[in-house]
């Protein structure tokens, strides 16, 4: 006997990342990075994002409290600590939590860096000297996404978000 499926499901959840919007220059200072948002759930601290990054991005070094799975579309990249391995096209990386490496495109590659990322937990981001520049885990990218298309007059974004907690009947 099949079991009972835990929720009722109407249709699939299903996005068509060519039929979304391309959020130009997403990140708060760090230009040269498109992004989309995919999955954004604060309660489990879960985030997929498919970003563009163009010629000469570096992202500040940052530490991560979770994994991360990252497959690289097209373009390449490379941490800056491991020059020697740049992630091309068809490459998946793990990275596993408690890893501190910085994000960067070489400044002659040909074309953007296209990559799907799905991140648990936070980025600690830290500037050159080491000092604490700030947290991005998905309620952070919420609330980004949220300005952006304030900011710039756009509809808002559609990603697939869970249902928050809640109780199962009324309180009393």
């Amino acid at each position: 006997m099949l079991p009972k499926p835990a929720m009722d499901h109407k249709a699939l959840l299903t996005l068509n990342t060519h039929e979304m919007p391309m959020y130009k220059d997403a990140l708060p200072g760090v230009p040269g990075v498109d992004a989309q948002p995919l999955f954004l759930d604060p309660h489990q601290g879960i985030w997929v994002l498919r970003a563009v990054f163009h010629p000469g991005v570096v992202l500040p070094k940052h530490y991560h409290t979770g994994t991360v799975h990252l497959f690289t579309l097209s373009g390449s990249w490379n941490y800056v600590e491991y020059p020697d391995q740049p992630q091309t096209a068809g490459s998946y990386l793990y990275e596993p939590g408690g890893s501190i490496h910085q994000f960067t495109v070489p400044a002659d590659a040909s074309e953007p860096a296209v990559a799907v990322m799905v991140v648990y937990g936070a980025n600690v981001n830290f500037d050159d000297e080491g000092n604490y520049l700030g947290i991005m885990d998905a309620s952070d990218i919420m609330h980004m996404f949220d300005e952006l298309v304030a900011e710039r007059g756009m509809e808002p974004a559609r990603y697939i978000r869970p249902a928050a907690a809640d109780y199962t009947c009324p309180t009393a």
